[in-house]
């Protein structure tokens, strides 16, 4: 039971992480899939890769010998077609499509060489290593750049071809320095692929695919027939990969607790239908964002409590009042809801106080503001926009409205410091202004302007 952290987006900082092992450790985990994206110190002609964030060499090394303390397997996940190089300048002439950073050239030496040399540095830093993900998810315009179509052209080549060779040419860079390592890959771009391609592409050898669905209702009966495709191309061992965040909406702020025990309930279903022999393992992935270039979703220390309802689900075989009553012990939360997003009551575990603050945005923020502006009739019969670009009012009608806005003002000023303070103890400076300038100036400006506006006037 693998928990995946995709630290391509609000990456908490390492001593935060270093203090949640222990409780996922507790919860059921038995191993991290660790998402560096940018976040790896890459060092040397690589080095432009590292966010200014960027964890230390040191600060991954402690991370790494704490989670080995606590029993935890650490696999690295490398999330070739790698959007996050190809957006550099400098990497620019290795796209497959000249305009698009989506996917990597896979005509080019220099490529294979780049894999190579991202897939060294990870692995020097890593001890004792099982296994090493290697994306090759979604990898959309392969097939499309100029050599591709060229190669497309002669005989016997096919898109499908082109893309196994692709996956096979990534796999190979870590399979022939590190005999030791399995290499695992998304398996969307092998699910519609012939039985024939796929066998005889050698890849069954090589990786092992992890078949990744995170709906509340997924098709039990066609992933076990999948399983069994896999089997029959030569694949011996699958993994499983649900989502306990991240997977419900591309901006969503709190997670639906609810859909993703159901996800884990039906990857149990679909295990209980498939040979032992065959499984691997499961992945609770935890998407920070949907890629490289989209917004913030539900942060780390907001989902704990999905996290560990799914962990002990799995880990218990199903969803009962015991399971309930064991995470709520174990977040120090008297009340876990998992069919609300409420969360009434403050737990004990490492952010929850952000849990709470997040709460209270979330539900009433945007919509105490609306209530003032949109629907008061004082504000909208006397205080229009029109008024207020004129800077006029009836001094009678401020009396019936200004103290609301003032005290609103106030009262969200006082939960909004609050959240900064909870959220510098785990994220960095950049991490907290993306959110707040998503979740929560739109509608503290507006409230803000109101107020200035009525002094003016």
């Amino acid at each position: 039971r693998l928990v995946h952290l995709d630290l391509k987006g609000a990456a908490p900082r390492a001593p935060y992480l270093e203090q949640v092992l222990p409780l996922l450790r507790t919860l059921g985990a038995t191993g991290l899939l660790l998402e560096y994206e940018d976040t790896f110190p890459y060092a040397g002609p690589l080095e432009l890769l590292r966010a200014p964030h960027a964890y230390s060499p040191a600060e991954l090394r402690a991370l790494l010998s704490r989670a080995r303390a606590q029993g935890l397997d650490v696999v690295p996940l490398l999330p070739f077609p790698l959007q996050f190089v190809l957006k550099h300048r400098e990497f620019a002439h290795l796209r497959e499509v000249k305009a698009l950073p989506n996917a990597l050239n896979p005509h080019k030496e220099e490529s294979l060489a780049l894999v190579k040399a991202m897939i060294d540095q990870v692995m020097a830093l890593h001890e004792d290593l099982q296994w090493f993900h290697i994306g090759c998810d979604e990898v959309y315009y392969l097939g499309e750049g100029e050599e591709s179509k060229q190669w497309l052209q002669q005989q016997d080549n096919t898109a499908e071809k082109l893309c196994l060779s692709h996956i096979k040419a990534v796999a190979s860079c870590l399979a022939s320095c590190y005999p030791r390592v399995t290499p695992i890959v998304w398996d969307d771009m092998l699910r519609g692929m012939s039985e024939e391609a796929l066998a005889g592409s050698g890849l069954p050898q090589l990786v092992q695919p992890m078949i990744w669905d995170y709906a509340a209702d997924i098709d039990v009966e066609g992933k076990v027939q999948l399983i069994e495709k896999y089997r029959r191309c030569g694949f011996p061992k699958v993994w499983f990969a649900s989502a306990f965040k991240g997977a419900t909406g591309v901006s969503q702020a709190l997670p639906l607790i609810e859909h993703h025990v159901q996800n884990q309930l039906q990857w149990l279903q679909v295990a209980s239908r498939s040979p032992a022999a065959a499984l691997e393992g499961i992945a609770l992935t935890g998407w920070q964002r949907y890629d490289h270039f989209s917004v913030l979703c539900e942060l780390f220390p907001v989902a704990i409590p999905s996290l560990a309802v799914c962990l002990q689900a799995l880990k218990n075989g199903g969803y009962s009042a015991k399971v309930k009553e064991n995470v709520e012990k174990l977040l120090g939360m008297p009340n876990l809801e998992i069919d609300t997003f409420m969360s009434t009551s403050l737990g004990t575990f490492p952010g929850s106080s952000i849990l709470t603050l997040v709460t209270q945005v979330s539900f009433y923020l945007k919509s105490s503001v609306d209530e003032l502006l949109e629907r008061n009739r004082y504000v909208t019969g006397w205080f229009s926009p029109y008024h207020r670009k004129r800077k006029i009012i009836h001094p009678i009608i401020m009396y019936h409205f200004q103290p609301d806005a003032v005290s609103l003002l106030s009262k969200w000023n006082a939960v909004v410091q609050d959240l900064q303070a909870a959220m510098e103890q785990v994220f960095h400076k950049c991490a907290i202004e993306e959110w707040m300038e998503e979740n929560v100036q739109p509608s503290l400006q507006k409230l803000q302007q109101v107020v200035d506006d009525l002094e003016e006037a």
